[in-house]
């Protein structure tokens, strides 16, 4: 990394002392009071023209704890806490990142090609649900073939257990999960084992509980513009200066500190910003010049919209990808039939499977049947890898009611049809954690709030399935889980005796994957070279080449064996059937006999 940089807010170790700096222009005098058993120090900040208060406390030292009094009344903590021992409402500790020696100098960084993103959540993927607990499945993940590791949100948060959006200490890796040094432990250790490490930043809101922002600076929020959680954050209003300094700063922090390899950014589109250069922009920047190392960033974005992943010099923002969930929910209503909600715009067929496929999204300016209203822009030559597509992750599952997996939704043969499509296609793929063995803990959306935060958050999650045909009447509302009780969050975790249990899942992903890596044409992820079809209402094929080598993919999902006739590869730009040999296939479709014959609820992936 960039050894000149360093933190300018907070509390950074100096030499003789511990230097302070926080944005407080809602007060005329802030002081930094150390907690000390022997009775605490007090300290007076100077304030300076922009609104910041600094000093120097000489004495202090890593480890101690710490928080800001405003204008001789409450304290509170440090907006930018590098640690939170006992959780948002406690004091801040300093931090020395000097003290943790890394052991990765060989690490090169993350760059967007070949990318296979597994997404984990720290407190589930594990029994023990530590930062040191998930180390130690390290060596499995690399078996399994993945390149990076997505870590769900990770900024302090209220409570023993969270999926993470409701951090309040953007700087603070929760404490319950390791702390700052069990993260470092846990990505140095990543590293060692060639897998990058990934994290998921939230920057459209903060949690409710345990956030002092506006104590210090009524200008972190504003009315002028609007999201799903209140005021947005003030990213291009009066005073917008130091809040998005704030955020820059945490993205070079993660980088710097941490040696993260880059970010899956939080619903961007509520990152509200009518700024001459957008902040996702700046982000961007960080991530790939300022930093030192090429590190990836990826939106969260349900507009289609691909002026994010275009190059600055296009009129672009220069993302390097963005979550394409066309693919996901195309492929659920296929397979389930569900037509609520989101999943109304799609017409369950295979031919949008296709279309997605070859186009990158489904949605590229036209009206969403549902609603009439018009989404996305059209995709030109956007690289494939700029996709990232999935067939479940934390939203998916989490956000159904009770949680279930697409596993637990069919059946296990056009589970691993569905796989085989999904580990196939050229864009960049992601997993959530668990589905590679068909896991069959539900992921189910639980919080850990005081009690009167926790009784809404409960009633909420209840009302806002009411609308759904299953849970019209309320005594069925009541079997949606209550996201406070333990034994929801208990629900959620891994089972890893199922690896073996369920083995032929897992060995189809170990297998693909790898394939994905080492293939002389699956490594190359080209949308120019694929062509996707629906050659009947159940029989996907998806065709990729590489030069003079060919690879395709005949998914049948239907009960009855699916012939392909020469007639219809034409569909696919091929001429002729001759040549093609069986490399791959599903258990049921392991005698290859004819190849072009593919069995009921199976896949075979031909190569030529």
């Amino acid at each position: 990394m960039s050894g000149a940089w360093h933190l300018d807010l907070g509390a950074n170790v100096a030499a003789g002392g511990v230097r302070f700096r926080v944005w407080a222009p809602n007060a005329q005098r802030v002081e930094v009071q150390i907690e000390r058993s022997a009775g605490n120090l007090r300290q007076s900040l100077t304030p300076t023209a922009d609104g910041y208060f600094v000093g120097l406390v000489a004495g202090a030292h890593a480890g101690d704890r710490y928080r800001y009094a405003l204008d001789g009344g409450q304290s509170f903590p440090d907006p930018c806490s590098r640690s939170q021992p006992d959780g948002p409402h406690g004091a801040s500790e300093v931090v020395d990142p000097a003290r943790y020696q890394w052991q990765d100098a060989g690490w090169t960084g993350l760059g967007p090609d070949g990318l296979a993103i597994y997404e984990l959540h720290v407190g589930t993927f594990t029994p023990g649900g530590t930062f040191d607990a998930a180390i130690e499945r390290l060596p499995y993940l690399k078996e399994l073939g993945v390149t990076a590791i997505e870590l769900m949100p990770l900024a302090e948060f209220p409570g023993r257990r969270n999926w993470g959006y409701d951090g309040v200490d953007l700087y603070a890796p929760f404490s319950g999960y390791g702390g700052p040094e069990g993260l470092r432990r846990f990505v140095d250790a990543a590293h060692g084992m060639g897998l990058g490490v990934l994290l998921d930043v939230v920057y459209n809101h903060f949690g409710p509980d345990g956030n002092y922002l506006l104590v210090y600076a009524g200008a972190y929020f504003t009315d002028r513009h609007s999201t799903p959680w209140g005021d947005a954050i003030n990213y291009d209003g009066p005073q917008s200066a130091p809040v998005r300094h704030f955020v820059l700063q945490n993205v070079r922090y993660w980088l710097e500190e941490y040696h993260l390899d880059g970010f899956r950014l939080d619903a961007t589109h509520a990152i509200v910003d009518d700024s001459p250069r957008h902040l996702l922009a700046e982000i961007a920047e960080v991530a790939h010049i300022l930093a030192g190392r090429r590190a990836v960033v990826i939106a969260e974005d349900h507009r289609n919209l691909v002026q994010q992943i275009r190059p600055p010099e296009a009129g672009g923002l220069g993302l390097d990808g963005v979550w394409a969930d066309d693919f996901h929910h195309a492929l659920r209503t296929y397979l389930t039939d569900e037509r609520e909600a989101y999943y109304a715009n799609y017409t369950g067929t295979l031919a949008d499977i296709a279309a997605i496929i070859e186009g990158g999204f489904l949605f590229q300016g036209q009206k969403r049947p549902a609603t009439g209203e018009l989404r996305g822009t059209t995709v030109t030559d956007e690289p494939a890898r700029a996709f990232v597509y999935a067939s479940e992750n934390h939203d998916q599952v989490g956000n159904r009611a009770l949680g279930e997996r697409l596993a637990h939704l069919i059946d296990r043969e056009r589970y691993l049809v569905a796989s085989a499509v999904l580990l196939f296609v050229p864009e960049t793929i992601m997993l959530f954690q668990g589905q590679e063995f068909a896991a069959s803990s539900p992921f189910q959306f639980f919080t850990d709030h005081n009690e009167e935060l926790g009784r809404l958050v409960t009633e909420g999650r209840r009302k806002e399935f009411a609308g759904f045909a299953s849970f019209t009447n309320p005594a069925m509302r009541e079997r949606i889980p209550d996201p406070q009780a333990e034994s929801t969050f208990r629900r959620s975790v891994l089972d890893w005796s199922e690896r073996e249990r369920n083995a032929e899942v897992y060995d189809l992903y170990r297998t693909l994957l790898h394939l994905r890596r080492e293939d002389t044409v699956l490594r190359h992820q080209d949308r120019a070279a694929t062509r996707a079809r629906a050659l009947t209402d159940d029989l996907l094929a998806v065709r990729r080449w590489h030069g003079k080598e060919e690879r395709l993919l005949l998914a049948n999902f239907g009960e009855q064996p699916a012939p392909v006739a020469a007639a219809r590869l034409k569909h696919l730009g091929l001429d002729a059937a001759g040549g093609w040999r069986q490399m791959w296939a599903t258990p049921n479709a392991t005698s290859p006999g004819d190849v072009f014959t593919v069995p009921g609820r199976s896949a075979r992936l031909l190569a030529r």
